[in-house]
Order: structure tokens, then sequence, then C-alpha cells
């Protein structure tokens, strides 16, 4: 097979803790260094926390394995990576990297039945989506990790048991050199699908298996095509299954054939096999050479809480859901998104212990979310009985000529972020509000200028509490609530709502105040400033008991 990659070898090397033999307490242990604990640890270290990171392996994921990234990651990562040198974010290398689209065709047998919009609106600096191989990220990821002074990054450590005590975590490790005890505050488990921390706990892990087999097929192709995604169901080539298409960097394309429980996973990769079924979706003139094939079966699957004790889950260590919708590696940014935060201020004793219970309030809600959004994919894809089928193709049949069909059809329902409206760090509306942006939302962004230069909302909100505030400028810059402080971000003043735009999407008539948490989420809002309720709403969002 042709390798467009060469996989890179991090070096071990021994702690000083191992070679002196005395354990060291570390505010964080980050377990798995794949997307979801690189992004864990860089969030934390960018909160002022220093991080070990142990993985057992030394190098970064085989194949490209995660494709697709969503905006609301990518803007995550933006936050990540903002140094205030001007360098570009990881967010922005990631888009640069990538291959960005928002299109998508739905094709029913040899038809085109429509084409979706991931981002039909103007004015988002991230795309919809992009599509990165994901040892391409992982390998931009580690490099700034090596690059952060607070991250202590440590490859081909094993974690063999845990102990929780009180206040602190003891985990046993197993290292080229032997095997000897550290200890953290708090442990983050990134693990993985079958994390071991995970059994170590003692956390259920529950859910739903499907008899269904697929085969990846990373081929590298020469092909003039828009970058847009392709999904068939039942076409001529693969008749009774589904087929989906990606473009990714250096001309690397994902081919994706649904198989049925009964396929044989050895037979179906052979190369021969796999040439056959490429040729007969792509054409017998295509030239192209594989690059990496697995045939895998998939899960649906919640771990029963995020937070057991003073180790927290993440990632497909907390939750597995089907490929369909590229939900399994964004969701799990997402989680970090949400924790780091919380742990940053209660490790800094700026919040009570109790606020990292809602990490599992608001994350269980979404992971939730996304599981009953993966089966429902599952479902309509791969429908399991005559009714389930003949349903699909009726709708699929009129998808092409009547709109209200087309939402109907699920051949992923892609990656967007899910609402914590019933968080319990939320403060309800008091007033009316027009627009979607309800407490519990993610900040939608909006271009405006500061400085004479143009830039976005997402940009000027910090890591703390922000009161963006629209109207006249507030007689305070900022509201206090023990040592936690959100500081006024005035639309007029500190940043010019030049387009317009930010004052439609948050509704922002004169007088309008909105408290943003420190992951870019709506707190609570109001019209008028008053420091009272602003108060009351920060030790809320805080974990406080009202």
């Amino acid at each position: 097979m042709l390798k467009t990659y060469t996989w890179p070898k991090f070096a071990y090397r021994q702690s000083d803790e191992q070679k002196s033999g005395r354990p060291q307490r570390h505010p964080v242990v980050v377990v798995g260094a794949g997307p979801i604990g690189l992004t864990a640890a860089l969030d934390c270290a960018k909160r002022g926390l220093d991080v070990v990171v142990l993985d057992d392996n030394d190098t970064v994921s085989v194949g490209s394995r995660a494709v697709c990234y969503a905006k609301r990651p990518l803007e995550i990562w933006d936050r990540i990576g903002r140094d205030g040198s001007g360098a570009p974010t990881l967010g922005e290398r990631f888009v640069e990297r990538g291959v960005s689209w928002k299109l998508g065709r739905v094709y029913f047998r040899d038809e085109l039945v429509y084409t979706f919009d991931l981002l039909p609106e103007a004015h988002h600096k991230m795309p919809a989506m992009i599509n990165l191989q994901q040892y391409h990220l992982e390998e931009m990821l580690v490099a700034a990790c090596d690059a952060h002074p607070r991250i202590d990054l440590r490859w081909k450590h094993r974690v063999l048991s845990l102990a929780q005590h009180p206040d602190h975590v003891v985990l046993q490790v197993e290292t080229p050199d032997g095997i000897f005890r550290t200890e953290a505050q708090w442990v983050v488990a990134c693990d993985g699908a079958n994390s071991e921390l995970r059994r170590m706990v003692g956390a259920g892990f529950s859910g739903q298996f499907f008899q269904d087999r697929f085969l990846i097929a990373d081929i590298v192709m020469k092909r003039d095509m828009p970058a847009e995604r392709r999904f068939w169901f039942d076409p001529p080539f693969h008749r009774g299954q589904s087929v989906l298409l990606h473009k990714q960097p250096d001309d690397v394309w994902r081919v994706d054939f649904q198989l049925g429980w009964d396929a044989d996973p050895e037979v179906e990769k052979q190369p021969e096999r796999v040439r056959q079924r490429v040729r007969a979706a792509l054409g017998d003139d295509v030239e192209f050479e594989l690059e990496w094939v697995s045939v895998y079966q998939f899960a649906c699957r919640r771990i029963d809480r995020f937070r057991h004790g003073r180790v927290l889950f993440a990632g497909d260590a907390a939750h597995q859901v089907s490929p369909f919708g590229a939900r399994g590696a964004n969701t799990g940014v997402q989680d970090v998104d949400n924790l780091a935060w919380k742990l940053a201020y209660v490790i800094q004793g700026l919040a009570p212990e109790s606020l990292l219970d809602s990490y599992h309030d608001e994350r269980a809600w979404a992971a939730d979310d996304n599981l009953r959004a993966s089966t429902r994919s599952t479902d309509f894809i791969t429908p399991k009985s005559r009714a389930s089928r003949l349903y699909r193709d009726a709708v699929l049949g009129l998808a092409k000529t009547e709109p209200f069909a087309r939402p109907l059809v699920n051949s992923g329902r892609l990656s967007t972020p899910t609402p914590y409206l019933h968080s319990p760090l939320n403060t309800p509306d008091e007033a009316h509000f027009g627009g979607t942006l309800r407490p519990g939302s993610v900040c939608a962004d909006a271009p405006v200028q500061a400085g004479g230069r143009r830039g976005w909302l997402l940009e000027h909100l910090g890591e703390g509490f922000t009161l963006l505030a629209f109207g006249r400028r507030p007689a305070t810059d900022a509201v206090r609530c023990g040592g936690v402080e959100a500081r006024v971000l005035h639309v007029g003043s500190d940043v010019h709502d030049v387009d317009g735009v930010l004052a439609e999407r948050y509704d922002g008539r004169p007088g309008t105040v909105v408290l943003i948490r420190p992951d870019q989420h709506v707190a609570a809002r109001w019209r008028g400033f008053d420091t009272t309720d602003i108060e009351a709403a920060l030790a809320r969002a805080l974990g406080h008991a009202a």
C-alpha cells in the first residue's frame, strides 16, 4: 500500500520522580494522548494548571481514523491556541491544513436526491467542517503540548492501577524502566473506548451494539472533484447498502462501504477485493492506490457518571457513537472545553468542588443527545425490518421533488453543539429575547472591529467570564464573585458591531447584557445592567448553591 505519511516516533524519557523514587503530586494527570487528551492538556495548561500526560504508545494514530472536524471544535482549538503573539492559532492551522467544506450530496440508487448546506449564513470565522486525517491533527497537537512549559508529555507510560483518596489519586505506572508511583489531585481519563481507567473505577458503560460491518478505504487519487460530502443509498455499484465519500488533504479520499453483518472482515480487507469495490464506485478508469484499509463495527454507549470521585472521563472513554455524523472526536473536544475551566477554578480555590458535578449534568445531557441522533441515523441508514426499509425508500423517493421529505432523510446528522438548556448553572430569562441563544447555548460568533482591526467576537471573550454589554457603557468594568470577576466587553467602545450581525444574533437592544462563561456559553442575560442580579448569576454559574 502507498503511504503519504510517515509516522513519528516520540522519545520515551524517564521522569525525575521515577529516577528519584519519590512520587510527586500533580494538579492534573491526563491519561491518553489522542486528540481529546492532548486538547485537555492544552486547555488546562492555558488556564494555569501544570499537567502530566501519560500514554502507553509512542506515536500518533495509525490510519486516518477520525476525519471530519466541525465548526465548534475548531472554535475551541482557536481559543486554546491563541497566545497573543499574532501567530496562527491551532484552529487556524487545522483549517489551513485541512479541506474545508459545507455542502453535501445525497443519492438514492443512481439519482441525486438533494443537496444540503451546513452553514448557509455568512459571517463566521470558522468553516462548517474540515476534513483532516487524525494523524496530522494529533501531530500538531503534540507539537503544541511539547512547546508548552506547563505540559509534561510522557510516552510509553501505561497506567496499571489507581487508588482514590479524599484529596488525591495514586497511580501505578509501567514504563520501559519499570514500575513507579505518581499522584494527581485530579485525573482526566481520555484513554478511549476500551478505557482501562473506566474498569479501574468500576464505572458502568451501557448501550447498544449494532450488528453491521463497514469497510473504510483511504485511497490516494488525483481527481478534480469539489470538496463535498457524498452519500449513496442503495447505489447500483453496491446494491442494498450505503457508501460515503470524503476528500482529505494530500490527495487522500475516504470511501466508506456498508458491508452487512455477515461479511467476513478478513476477506473484505484483502487489497484486490477493496480495489474491486472502489473501481465499481468510482469507475474502472480511475487510477488510485490504497493507503489504509479497516473493517469496523460500532456501538452507541455511555458511562454511568462522567465523574467518579477524582477521576473525570472524556471522549470515547465516556461515550461511543456511530461514525455517522462525525460526533465522536467533535463531542470529545466539547467535553474537555466544558471540563477544563471548572477544574481550574476548583484547583485554584475559586469555586466549590461541587462545580465538577455539573460536568456530568451538562455533558451527559449532550452525550444522550448525540446517542439519540447517532442511533436514529444508524436506523435510517441500515434499516432492520421490511417496514423500516419501505419507509426509508419512500422518504428518499419523495425527497427529490418534495421539500417536506428532505429533513426526514438521515445520512448522518452532522455534529452541532448541544445546548445545556437545563443546566443548574443557568439563570433563566426574566425578559423576552428573540433568537436562539438561550442560557446554556454556545455563543454565536460575529464580525467585530477593535483598535481599527477587523476580527471576531469569540477572539475577544478571553478565558474567564465576560459581560457582553450593548447600549450605554456600564459604570463598572467588572462584576466580582469572590475571587472571580466577569469583565465587561462593551459593544461600542471595546468592540464595534460594524455589520450589525452581533446585535442581530444576540438580540442586543440597547441595555442588553449577556453573561458568558469561560467555555463561551451563555449563562444569563438581561435587558439592563443590575450588579446584584449579575453577582447572583455569576455565583450560580460557579456552582454555589442558589
